[in-house]
């Protein structure tokens, strides 16, 4: 039996979202989902225990990352991520190509893998098909992602030809290189930039591979949101229907909410966490920066309309006082509030799906935060 599986509930007849729910060694989750990411085995500022307490299931850690440090070996030795983070949910981790083609400005792109050089020592490092399947191997994720190569956008129709034949190669080796495949599933990654021919191709090669799930890659990466918008619609039913749909690195608000109604199961981005340690918050009322002058004597909450612990026992004064003071627990308040806005709407998502009515939710939502603006501040 697969270590990782999926489950459709319902489809919203409105929209023709999906309610489903994944089945994975460390416990199940329903999706439409957001993961919040912790990149080095940590959600920045958070504790496991708070993550639980915003209904965090699943959370994001980053290959990459692991590997420079504290090193895949060390983690193995602790029991794996799961015991050395103290996290007892669901737990997926990229393959590393991201941060290879964005971090890296010297590399090396063969048919054996990456050459680059490590962000942080300058050191020469090789990352291949097989080497992510060892590193994520030893980390123990309940799923992770196949190797593939991130193109940059936008990217000639020829180069990124030859990208997706060699990401399709490369998700073979990948299944052939995977050594844990009754406790940990291991998805695949369509990539073909904003060219339908390419994202069918890929998708052919990948679901012809029979992954236990799919990721749609190099979306979020610069692109306008219509034209992301526009590739998902003609890529998810590319899809199968019983496996999950994973879109990589996505996590405002609008772009959540329009992903789930294109067939998206799960989203994750370091969004939240990042603007939070600038003062940016998440509102019912759209993007609220606290630290500006204005809230200096301001002694409501973050969002009258919001249920978490930051909104119900502090200030806009107070966390405006910390974050201008340089003081960590402003970031923990405003971190807390994003993650707990997110993981919230994507709860409210799935209600509307259950009710038939993600299409009227999305009106709404997009009226009362602000989307339908001309010149909408966005994230």
């Amino acid at each position: 039996m697969a270590s990782v599986t999926y489950e459709l509930i319902k489809t919203c007849k409105q929209t023709g979202a999906r309610l489903g729910r994944v089945h994975t060694p460390h416990g199940s989750f329903e999706t439409p989902v957001f993961m919040p990411v912790g990149t080095l085995a940590t959600v920045k500022t958070m504790s496991p225990e708070e993550l639980k307490e915003i209904g965090a299931d699943i959370i994001l850690s980053n290959t990459y990352h692991l590997w420079l440090r504290p090193g895949e070996d060390i983690v193995k030795e602790a029991g794996g991520l799961h015991k050395f983070m103290n996290w007892d949910g669901s737990i997926l981790t990229d393959s590393g190509g991201f941060q290879v083609f964005s971090l890296s400005d010297l590399r090396d792109i063969e048919e054996e893998g990456v050459h680059f050089r490590n962000h942080i020592s300058g050191e020469k490092l090789f990352l291949s098909p097989e080497k992510a399947m060892q590193i994520q191997n030893d980390l123990g994720p309940d799923i992770m992602m196949a190797f593939d190569e991130c193109p940059p956008y936008p990217a000639e129709h020829k180069y990124m030809k030859d990208s997706v034949e060699r990401t399709s190669r490369w998700a073979e080796r990948c299944l052939n290189g995977h050594k844990r495949p009754n406790d940990q599933g291991l998805f695949g990654i369509v990539q073909g930039g904003e060219y339908e021919d390419l994202r069918k191709q890929s998708a052919k090669d990948l679901t012809s591979l029979d992954f236990p799930g799919y990721a749609i890659g190099g979306l979020s990466v610069g692109e306008p949101k219509d034209v992301m918008n526009r590739v998902l619609e003609f890529t998810t039913p590319l899809l199968p229907t019983q496996k999950p749909r994973y879109l990589m690195g996505v996590g405002s608000p609008d772009s959540l909410i329009d992903g789930a109604i294109r067939g998206v199961d799960m989203f994750d981005c370091v969004l939240p966490t990042r603007i939070a340690r600038n003062g940016t918050c998440m509102t019912s009322q759209g993007r609220l920066v606290v630290r500006n002058a204005k809230f200096a004597r301001d002694f409501s909450p973050l969002d009258p309309n919001c249920e978490c612990h930051t909104c119900r026992n502090y200030s806009r004064a107070y966390i405006r006082h910390l974050i201008k003071t340089d003081e960590t627990f402003g970031l923990r308040l405003t971190t807390y509030h994003n993650l707990y806005f997110l993981v919230n709407l994507m709860k409210q998502v799935r209600e509307a799906i259950k009710a038939d009515r993600l299409g009227d939710f999305r009106e709404a939502f997009f009226e009362q935060y602000g989307f339908n603006k001309p010149n909408a501040k966005n994230f």
